[in-house]
């Protein structure tokens, strides 16, 4: 079936020219068209243009076609939310009160909270009800306009429920609409048994864990949390160096707690994104430029968890691109709602409309290496988007949170709802 959607009050996010990602000062830029119509054939963006150079009858005289009245309401493309935990076999509220109580991430986890309570979950964990509870939160993003998602493991730390938390993502991509992407995590915690002996914990990942991920074309991706209390540049490096034995490219969580080192490690092998970054300073922004990485920022988790802001101002002042994602996880961002992370954007972070959709968009799609094929409505490009409810301005996303301003979602060139 084909779609024309007609009357569309602006078109967001369109290029004619389309670009990986976008930098610095583009950030700003936000190309749009008023008064504008989008076709849709074949699950792809067809032509699109303004309303005065459309000739309906081109498009109408196909009996397959479905036609959208977007009177007042604009088009988006769908948002790519890079970096999720969604795959978890509970709940953490009972943590969240700890952290009311005044309790810091690091202090949860020394005591066998946080990851590692997922973990123990995750190893009794039916295999059946993490697919199903996974993909009623898949609903739930795409109805907040989400299009394409990266998954991560991490929540096993073990080989059997490592691989479990991979199969449950693999099921995940044959069955949903969604454009989905799965990252190997199995350096997420140190298990308790393996404290004082960490090294050991990286053999298994590296030995035992990595080889059949592979075998099994389990992921994607392959990640490390490298960071104060938990892996180590070295760690970092020796996984890393694996993943690429493999050709499994990396991805970093890096400097949520500290000046870890994980920024330069990951820009030193091409990681596709380093994630987190509260703690980016000078040096780093430095490794940054001129780098294939993209600095991903997660404002769900540094607003759950009180902590300092990543210093994004500074990075697109120097020339850096952003990403933003939700890191949506049961501990530390219990949400996937991506239109909440573009109002924390401006909210927190001061950034532009223009430039939170961008980051949102075309540059969260590259962090999860999708840029070619989602981020922006571009002719050749998978139709995935959402028409809003009646809007006055792409400036009232961001303006307006709390609610959801998605109307109609589009994937695959199909209607979802």
């Amino acid at each position: 079936m084909s779609i024309l959607i007609e009357n569309i009050k602006e078109l967001i996010q369109v290029e004619k020219n389309p670009e990986l990602y976008v930098s610095g000062r583009k950030m700003a830029e936000l190309s749009t068209i008023k008064d504008a119509w989008l076709y849709i054939e074949n699950g792809l963006i067809s032509d699109f243009g303004s309303m005065e150079e459309l000739n309906r009858s081109d498009y109408t005289i196909k009996n397959d076609i479905e036609v959208i009245d977007a009177t007042g309401k604009m088009v988006f493309p769908s948002f790519a939310d890079s970096h999720t935990h969604l795959v978890y076999p509970a709940s953490r509220e009972i943590e969240y009160m700890d952290k009311i109580a005044g309790l810091s991430y690091e202090e949860i986890a020394k005591r066998g909270g946080g990851i590692l309570n997922s973990a123990r979950l995750m190893q009794d964990a039916d295999e059946d009800e993490l697919f199903e509870s996974s993909m009623k939160r898949l609903d739930e993003i795409i109805r907040y306009g989400t299009g394409a998602v990266e998954i991560k493991s991490g929540y096993g730390l073990t080989v059997d429920s490592e691989l479990k938390m991979l199969r449950v993502i693999k099921r995940l991509k044959e069955i949903s609409p969604l454009t989905i992407k799965s990252t190997f995590l199995g350096a997420h915690s140190i298990p308790m048994e393996y404290r004082g002996n960490q090294s050991g914990y990286v053999d298994i990942v590296i030995n035992e864990m990595l080889p059949e991920v592979a075998e099994d074309n389990l992921a994607d991706y392959i990640d490390v949390f490298c960071d104060r209390g938990f892996f180590t540049v070295e760690d970092t490096e020796r996984i890393l160096e694996a993943g690429m034995k493999y050709n499994i490219r990396g991805k970093i969580h890096a400097n949520e707690l500290d000046y870890s080192g994980g920024i330069q490690v990951g820009v030193k092998y091409n990681a596709l994104s380093v994630d987190h970054l509260e703690f980016t300073g000078k040096e780093e922004i430095e490794a940054l430029l001129d780098s294939k990485t993209m600095p991903t920022v997660l404002p769900g988790a540094a607003f759950f968890l009180g902590m300092k802001y990543s210093p994004v101002r500074e990075m697109m002042d120097a020339g850096l691109p952003v990403a933003l994602a939700s890191d949506f996880n049961p501990g530390s961002s219990p949400s996937g709602n991506m239109q909440l992370i573009v109002s924390m954007a401006s909210i927190l972070y001061k950034m532009l409309p223009a430039e939170a959709i961008n980051a949102t968009t075309i540059n969260s799609a590259y962090a999860m290496g999708v840029s070619n094929i989602l981020g922006s409505i571009t002719v050749g490009k998978k139709a995935n988007l959402f028409i809003t409810k009646e809007i006055p301005t792409y400036e009232y996303m961001p303006y307006y949170y709390g609610t959801n301003k998605v109307e109609t979602v589009i994937l695959n060139g199909e209607i979802y709802m």
